[in-house]
């Protein structure tokens, strides 16, 4: 096998090369890797750039740290919804956009290494994976309603053909919480190994990808995830466009504030 080859990003994305697997490691710890225009737009590039390396034959996408990734940057998201400035929101939700159109249709395969909780639009990158291997300390949560948000990074898409729409709905309205297991039950995580035991497991399950053939798993891959693009990028511009009037409600507002003064919010409709 060939010697690991390491590179940062823009310091928010590790890259890491290694045999035919390119891993990228959202690199937020701090922030428990939650999303901002920085990080997505070098997800962006990063994806592009694995579009067209024949060398790197499969995908890994994680997290560093304890969390996998946990949505949009509620700090960010605070100052944003303060200065009403709601086309900074759009930057990011297109940067969403993006990111999991190439997921769908990056001719190679892409394994989610969730290595603790996925929330929010974290939870639907999880979801753009072609699957997911799981620690047992990782949860999966669709927490936009908490907010008085709307879903986007194509979980309106990815979650219903995964688990039904009635499930998808309860996941959607409740902004609950589920454990691992849970998923796993729902089919939202293909497998859940010890956390010790989860980058040796990623590591096998990739390297089998990276040895897989590359143009039959071009097929497979566009017949699985590419094959109905349209659909996929209507959901993704109706998101865009619903999470926006969302953000700019006073809902949001009131779930902002109420997650700061932690609290349940009491929203309005207005």
């Amino acid at each position: 096998m060939t010697e690991a080859v390491k590179t940062v990003n823009a310091n928010v994305l590790i890259e890491e090369r290694e045999g035919g697997v390119l891993t990228l490691r959202l690199n937020r710890p701090d922030r428990l890797n939650a999303l901002n225009v920085e990080l997505g737009e070098a997800l962006v590039n990063a994806l592009r750039h694995a579009a067209d390396d024949n060398a790197m034959r499969a995908i890994v996408l994680t997290g560093s740290g304890r969390a996998f990734c946990a949505g949009g940057d509620l700090g960010v998201l605070r100052d944003v919804r303060a200065r009403n400035a709601g086309h900074e929101l759009e930057s990011l939700v297109r940067s969403g956009k993006e990111i999991s159109l190439l997921l769908a249709t990056i001719p190679k395969p892409v394994l989610g290494s969730i290595n603790g909780p996925a929330a929010g639009g974290g939870a639907n990158l999880a979801l753009g994976c072609d699957f997911r291997v799981a620690s047992d300390q990782a949860s999966f949560g669709e927490s936009f309603a908490n907010l008085g948000l709307y879903p986007d990074f194509g979980g309106t898409y990815f979650l219903p053909r995964l688990v039904g729409p009635a499930r998808a709905a309860e996941l959607f309205y409740t902004g609950e919480m589920i454990s691992a297991s849970e998923a796993l039950r729902l089919g939202i995580y293909n497998r859940i190994v010890p956390a010790d035991r989860l980058a040796d497991e990623t590591r096998s399950l990739a390297a089998r990808l990276a040895a897989a053939p590359p143009i039959a798993a071009r097929f497979v891959k566009d017949r699985l995830f590419g094959n109905d693009r349209v659909a996929l990028e209507r959901a993704l511009d109706q998101e865009i466009e619903r999470q926006v009037e969302c953000f700019m409600s006073e809902d949001c507002a009131e779930g902002l504030t109420a997650f700061i003064e932690k609290r349940l919010p009491v929203f309005r409709g207005k």
